[in-house]
């Protein structure tokens, strides 16, 4: 039995009610599907989808987020492929939406996280799980009561520099945890800047993510080189993923939160 449902980006897909062999073409999607209770279904993920790390190595790989094994995928005779607007491409889509339904998420805001496991509850009978995990992320996941608003930019590339823009769940976390990101004008998600318009930026603090781009201690005096007065931090970029991790990054952001304050002071 199916039943049609209208995805994250406006697309008609017929949906089994009951989907038994499940393809995530996302990491942060795969992590929460096991958090639901999906091990059994699932079949099919990316290789940068390595969390829960002791589970997920069981499953097959299928590519990565923005090249796909179509053949693997097809072999595997899916009856549910998932998807995120950002992290997989049109043409991904368009090519796997041949071999089975393509459901596609979408995420720019904490809100749309939740959204997101309300949606995957929702597609897979697992509406109990979902409701569940939701409220532990909520209660887990800091407020907006945060007042420091210091200007904070997050770095996640190197050559060219590129930093988190206005339409992320990162932006939206930044906000939440108390900083101003003075690169989230425009409609670029991921603008690339210059040393010079990282320098007039006035940033109290820059962020150097762990992934995509693996910023590590002996990048900091290459930023320090032109921010002099800036603090400049290493965070844990995979805790800045929506979804199942929200349940671990709640307590990553509160830490990181006084870190910064301490050091403000």
């Amino acid at each position: 039995m199916t039943h049609f449902l209208t995805d994250h980006i406006g697309r008609q897909v017929s949906i089994s009610t009951a989907p038994k062999r499940i393809i995530s073409i996302c990491p942060a999607i795969t992590e929460t599907l096991f958090a639901l209770g999906l091990k059994d279904e699932i079949v099919g993920r990316t290789k940068y989808c390595i969390f829960p790390k002791e589970m997920v190595e069981k499953v097959p790989i299928v590519g990565g987020t923005k090249e796909v094994i179509v053949d693997k995928i097809r072999d595997l005779q899916p009856d549910l492929i998932l998807a995120e607007k950002e992290e997989n491409t049109e043409e991904i889509v368009l090519a796997l939406e041949k071999i089975a339904p393509v459901f596609v998420l979408e995420v720019q805001k904490i809100d749309d996280s939740y959204r997101l496991i309300e949606t995957l509850g929702l597609l897979t009978n697992r509406e109990e799980a979902a409701n569940r995990l939701i409220t532990s992320c909520k209660t887990s996941f800091p407020d907006r009561s945060c007042k420091q608003h210091l200007n904070a930019a997050y770095v996640i590339w190197r050559k060219p520099y590129m930093v988190v823009g206005g339409t992320t769940y990162i932006n939206d976390v930044l906000h939440t945890i108390g900083f101003q990101n003075p690169f989230e004008k425009g409609d670029a998600r991921y603008p690339s800047v210059t040393k010079e318009e990282l320098a007039d930026a006035n940033l109290d603090v820059l962020l150097l993510a762990s992934e995509p781009f693996p910023y590590q201690e002996k990048h900091i005096a290459e930023f320090q080189s032109f921010l002099p007065n800036t603090k400049i931090i290493l965070v844990d970029g995979e805790m800045f993923w929506y979804g199942a991790k929200m349940l671990v990054a709640g307590e990553y952001l509160e830490k990181l939160t006084k870190q910064i304050k301490r050091s403000a002071m």
